[in-house]
């Protein structure tokens, strides 16, 4: 078991994000989305990055603070996206219900939101302690 937003928890999540995603099955996707996690256990604000390059994964970060630039930044509670590596909430309806805040091109993310939902679905797979 990780903890979830350690090292540790990163490493898993690239290895198991570059085993399962092909660049086909990401539509050879070039893009950033950084997630910003406020309201963390220990108080601080973190954030978990990931970069497409031609539907190939080319980055995966987390660490403290805002974190590196992106195409998309999400921004929300640590709960909220706890839930959604849980399974237990879509990003989708997170997003639409005002749970999670977007900065980035509305059309172009909702074109993108299934593929958001296959990184999540593969993350959820991960036995991780929250």
């Amino acid at each position: 078991m990780v903890k979830y937003l350690s090292e540790e928890w990163r490493a898993e999540v690239e290895k198991r994000l570059k085993a399962q995603l092909t660049p086909e099955k990401m539509n050879n996707l070039t893009s950033s989305m950084n997630n910003r996690y406020f309201n963390c256990p220990d108080g601080k604000s973190r954030y978990f990055f990931v970069g497409f390059q031609n539907g190939a994964i080319d980055s995966v970060q987390v660490g403290e603070g805002d974190g590196p630039k992106a195409e998309f930044v999400i921004s929300g509670d640590y709960d909220v996206f706890a839930r959604i590596s849980r399974a237990e909430l879509g990003s989708q309806k997170a997003l639409m219900g005002g749970l999670l805040k977007l900065k980035g091109n509305m059309v172009k993310a909702l074109k993108l939101a299934s593929l958001s939902d296959r990184l999540n679905k593969i993350i959820a797979t991960i036995e991780t302690e929250f």
